[in-house]
């Protein structure tokens, strides 16, 4: 179904107009996966992989230095970014929902598409879910009327797989979360590797995975091509705006969370070869050209002056090579490009490299041009900040661990002054490892990366990590040894932020 029928079913909700502007902007917000902080030019000189989408974003717009992921994994990422609450503080504690897993979003928590559509937006989601969605069996019950738990255990989703019926609607997923449209693959190397378009698959998944083919095990839609979902989910994003025009007095808000680059690296064949850093690197430059098609529809649609555009990533880069649609971590650097530069340590890890990513933001007149950021920001700041943007006044259930971050956003000469509008951070590595950073000071809970990175500290190294990241950006010399009063009021800081329930407030 084209996005032009549901559009026009939508009645308008009038809003106050926000901080002085004329209308509520539209937002749309990019969310690349597993995108490296030094994958784009604009962040390294030294990137192999050409960038000039996003590199002409940055000039337009501001670059941050300082941003974050609240989680160096996707999944709980996600939810942050949806929630303004860090995934930890959920079931979630640590890792990502696998096939099959039920919804993790709680129905009764605010959403930011659910925020946003109060004050009278059309919203819509395309491409990655994975947050789980409740499956219809095929006794006309669904997933979570029989199995009260958290995640499948492993050795069931196959069985639990073929009692799917796929033509029924699913439930918990983006429509049931705030999203009025949503058209994605949900995660691209787990089944059901079919493209999915609000409540149900698009054709039926009735055929295996080839064992041979990436990916785990399952259903499929017949002739399902890898190299297919980032054009298709491209396409979709350019619709929903062209669409727009049927209704222009509506702003609209779009998530567009792309599937690359992620495995399967699985470039369409117009982009391979196009970077000096592999399958890898020109799966990277995809995602700049789906960048630059995407603002090129607002710009087609004259919605560049009335938008606030976000590029982002979920986490960092596990740096795979792209080699059968995969390669081993850290398999990239053998061409010379270094995804995490200049930061140490790749996706799911605690160290920098896997949770500090790009972030430009750009809205004409109203964010400076061509600026740098080095303001600290985390990837939850969302939910409140957007809230500010468009009057909604959030409780104090809602977005616990989000900070509002206009006065870095809207600097006039393109730098907050004064306090950090954070007075601390905190980071979540892959298998649940704990990190708080207040200042340049950065507590690692933990002896090693807590991810992907194989790290084996020396027998007699502390018990945690202590960087100071101004003198000592590249998390080199641990002196967790030399400050143990540091070591203890960061610990208690973090104890205090986990009991408290919430961060912003503390």
């Amino acid at each position: 179904m084209r996005l032009s029928i549901w559009l026009m079913l939508f009645c308008w909700i009038p809003a106050a107009c926000c901080d002085g502007y004329d209308r509520h902007p539209n937002i749309v917000i990019i969310l690349a996966d597993d995108l490296g902080y030094g994958d784009p030019g604009c962040y390294n000189d030294e990137s192999l992989i050409p960038t000039p989408n996003i590199d002409q974003l940055a000039n337009q717009g501001m670059r941050f230095l300082d941003a974050h992921t609240p989680s160096s994994v996707c999944t709980p990422t996600r939810y942050g970014l949806l929630t303004g609450r860090y995934c930890w503080r959920t079931r979630l504690k640590r890792s990502v929902l696998w096939p099959w897993d039920p919804p993790l979003l709680e129905s009764e928590r605010l959403t930011l598409p659910e925020m946003l559509q109060q004050q009278g937006y059309v919203t819509g989601c395309v491409g990655k879910w994975h947050l789980g969605w409740d499956w219809p069996l095929e006794n006309g019950k669904y997933l979570t009327d029989e199995f009260q738990g958290f995640t499948l255990p492993a050795k069931q989703r196959a069985a639990w797989a073929a009692r799917i019926d796929f033509s029924k609607p699913t439930r918990g997923g983006p429509n049931d979360h705030g999203f009025q449209h949503y058209f994605g693959d949900d995660v691209p190397n787990f089944p059901p590797y079919a493209f999915i378009e609000n409540r149900q698959t698009v054709g039926l998944p009735s055929v295996s995975k080839p064992a041979d083919y990436f990916g785990h095990a399952g259903p499929a839609t017949p002739a399902w091509d890898l190299s297919l979902v980032m054009p298709r989910i491209t396409q979709e994003a350019v619709d929903f705006i062209d669409h727009r025009q049927t209704d222009p007095e509506h702003p609209f808000f779009l998530l567009v969370t792309l599937t690359a680059p992620h495995t399967p690296i699985a470039p369409s064949p117009h982009f391979i070869g196009k970077s000096k850093a592999g399958w890898y690197g020109d799966y990277v430059h995809q995602v700049d050209w789906t960048v630059g098609q995407i603002h090129q529809a607002l710009k087609r649609n004259h919605f560049t002056e009335d938008t606030l555009f976000i590029f982002t990533s979920d986490n960092g880069s596990p740096q795979r090579n792209g080699v059968n649609m995969n390669g081993p971590i850290g398999s990239v650097k053998e061409f010379g490009h270094d995804p995490s530069r200049p930061w140490r340590g790749m996706k799911a890890d605690a160290w920098e490299g896997g949770h500090r990513v790009p972030f430009v933001a750009v809205w004409p007149d109203h964010i400076k041009a061509n600026a740098t950021s080095g303001e600290p920001i985390i990837l939850t700041d969302l939910m409140r900040t957007l809230a500010g943007l468009v009057d909604f006044q959030l409780d104090d259930k809602t977005a616990e661990d989000s900070f509002d971050i206009r006065p870095a956003l809207f600097a006039k000469n393109g730098s907050k002054k004064g306090k950090p509008i954070h007075d601390h951070l905190v980071h979540h590595s892959g298998n649940g490892l704990f990190a708080i950073r207040e200042g340049p000071w950065k507590l690692i809970l933990g002896r090693n990366s807590g991810g992907f990175t194989q790290y084996r500290p020396p027998a007699d190294a502390p018990a945690g990590q202590l960087y100071n990241l101004e003198s000592d950006p590249a998390e080199k010399n641990n002196v967790y040894n030399q400050h143990p009063d540091l070591v203890s009021k960061l610990t208690r800081r973090l104890d205090e932020i986990k009991t408290a329930g919430r961060s912003f407030g503390q």
